[in-house]
């Protein structure tokens, strides 16, 4: 089985995640739907890492769904499949960095929104192209698209299979933030050093929290809050970071 999946961790704790069907521009198959769970599952299991990038090879993020391809072993299955493969992403205890080159279209534009943080080119494309194609949403997008934008300008971009462009995608905070394509590589690398430097067991509290932000009330987010920061009193990481305030240096983390 070809290499459709990529995973390179650096030293610094920086694990990215390649979809690597360049030929299809990164189009979804069976093959890449496992590959692609065995790497964040591996990513998961490895202490070393500390903060996921996922981006495409060549000139596209991922182009959705691939056509040509079969649906195995039937479509429910395969769909599990795929949604498994999001939630991982969702779910993972470790910030996740989505960098978008050019297409993300249907399902690709719903994968990189599973993010924590969507970094996009200019010449970046969401396409919200599922009706165009006679298809329903996928990749969490239902969940996703009315939770960024709100829920009158997701029903917009669904019922008008939109494509919006890096910029105006910004704009309407479909993703963080939008760059010239040279910055592109250089912004992401911030970010990615920036979070690998933190508080690994704090920025994974905190995701979860904010992952099940909508799903709470006021009442039992104070309670979450109450026993996650009991353990985050408890790390050395927060001892390390009120040393660090004391003697007015930046704390570092990694020796935690």
């Amino acid at each position: 089985m070809a290499d459709e999946v990529l995973t390179e961790v650096a030293d610094n704790g920086v694990a990215t995640i390649t979809w690597n069907r360049p030929d299809r521009k990164n189009g979804l198959n069976k093959s890449m739907v496992d590959q692609a769970i065995d790497a964040l599952e591996s990513v998961w299991g490895n202490d070393a890492c500390r903060v996921v990038v996922l981006t495409g090879a060549g000139t596209s993020f991922c182009s959705g769904m691939d056509l040509a391809a079969r649906i195995e072993p039937d479509e429910v299955t395969f769909m599990r499949r795929v949604g498994h493969l999001c939630t991982l992403i969702h779910d993972l205890p470790l910030p996740v960095i989505a960098k978008v080159r050019g297409g993300a279209v249907g399902f690709g534009a719903n994968l990189a929104l599973c993010a924590d943080l969507v970094v996009a080119s200019e010449n970046a494309v969401f396409g919200e192209i599922f009706a165009d194609r006679g298809l329903s949403i996928d990749g969490g997008g239902s969940w996703a698209v009315p939770r960024l934008v709100g829920l009158g300008r997701a029903k917009e971009i669904m019922f008008l299979a939109a494509r919006l462009s890096g910029p105006e995608a910004a704009a309407i905070g479909l993703v963080n933030r939008c760059v010239p394509d040279a910055e592109l590589d250089a912004q992401v690398d911030a970010w990615a050093t920036r979070l690998a430097d933190g508080p690994r067991r704090a920025l994974s509290i905190i995701k979860q929290q904010l992952n099940k932000s909508y799903e709470r009330s006021f009442a039992d987010a104070i309670e979450a809050e109450a026993i996650g920061q009991s353990l985050a009193f408890r790390s050395t990481e927060s001892r390390e970071g009120a040393r660090a305030f004391f003697e007015k240096r930046p704390a570092d983390f990694r020796s935690c």
